[in-house]
């Protein structure tokens, strides 16, 4: 008798745990189904696409607000749930994204959480030099201008090519980026210099350098003087093949462009008395290379550095119209000054 009582309340314990785990499984079940549903279904029919910035530090429950208030969620907590049973919840990224109410909460995190902001487009152009790329990109609201600057003093970045100055002139590369309003000063400046390392910092231009007798750098350094020079294709190397005929000569490069990078207001003249302006840029008063790159040279400026035109010629002027005379000695370049500049001058 005591074994049938103990068998019998051993089945209805079974029969508990069976129903139990049934009830379980059958809960999970519809939750599941409830969290699918719940994911795949839009807050609503508008498939017009808006620009919904996540601040950096936001927490899940107010990037679901902030979904919600911009009617791209009808269940923001639901969200919140959602997005843990995801293993989501510490990934969304800040930035700007392209949502609409029409996309499901599955589509929404996906973007919030693969990193796939709104990108803007911004072409740095060639001959701009740090301080003019970091205004461009104020401009277009995508950094601090200071904050961008001290990036451009990163001593790693600098170490990594063996930079002798205390900033990366010259170093940026010139070209078209994308960049979202999240990428941050550091980002985008790594970005505009691995784009040099990859562009011009490659062996075949070392050896070349190192045939001329120049470092790197200093090629880099006439690249931007070449590049502040002339803006015509079928000059640069005529140019470069000025400035290395002086070097070779021992002979000031008396560059304007060196003048005009040293001093600290330029008001679109350069006047006798900035000449002798005492900076170690000014190539008036000093001779050789100035210290570092005063600009962003583009390729093309880079290899008429390392490939200069074979010529006698020592000067060059300019003719006021993009162009510029050259001449092999002092005589003919003062004539030449003559007739493109003072009688310009003159003349106007």
């Amino acid at each position: 008798m005591a074994n049938s009582t103990g068998k019998s309340w051993v089945q209805r314990l079974r029969a508990k745990l069976i129903f139990l785990f049934v009830g379980v499984l059958f809960t999970g079940a519809v939750f599941i189904f409830l969290m699918y549903q719940y994911g795949n279904t839009p807050a609503g029919s508008n498939s017009e696409d808006m620009i919904v910035e996540i601040s950096p530090g936001l927490t899940l429950k107010q990037v679901s607000n902030t979904l919600a208030d911009k009617k791209l969620l009808s269940k923001p907590s639901t969200f919140v749930l959602y997005t843990y049973l995801q293993g989501k919840q510490n990934k969304i990224k800040a930035g700007e994204y392209l949502l609409s109410p029409s996309m499901p909460p599955w589509k929404i995190l996906e973007a919030l959480t693969s990193g796939t902001a709104v990108l803007y487009s911004v072409t740095i152009p060639e001959g701009y030099r740090i301080s003019e790329i970091a205004d461009l990109l104020e401009k277009n609201k995508l950094v601090d201008k200071q904050e961008f600057l001290m990036e451009t003093r990163n001593r790693d970045l600098l170490d990594s090519l063996d930079i002798p100055t205390d900033s990366l002139e010259g170093y940026l590369y010139p070209d078209t980026y994308q960049f979202s309003k999240s990428s941050g000063a550091r980002q985008i400046v790594k970005t505009l210099f691995d784009t040099f390392k990859e562009k011009v910092h490659i062996s075949e231009r070392m050896q070349q350098a190192n045939s001329l007798k120049l470092t790197f750098h200093e090629i880099v350094t006439l690249a931007s003087l070449i590049e502040k020079e002339t803006g015509l294709g079928s000059e640069r190397k005529l140019i470069s093949s000025v400035f290395h005929n002086r070097l070779m000569k021992k002979m000031r490069l008396q560059t304007d462009p060196t003048v005009i990078y040293a001093m600290a207001d330029f008001d679109g003249n350069i006047r006798k008395k900035d000449l002798s302006i005492d900076s170690p840029y000014n190539t008036y008063k000093h001779f050789g290379l100035p210290p570092g790159p005063i600009a962003s040279p583009g390729i093309e400026s880079i290899e008429a550095a390392l490939q200069p035109e074979k010529s006698d010629f020592l000067y060059f002027v300019s003719r006021k119209n993009g162009s510029h005379q050259f001449s092999t000695n002092y005589k003919d370049h003062t004539r030449a000054v003559q007739k493109y500049q003072l009688n310009h001058r003159a003349n106007g």
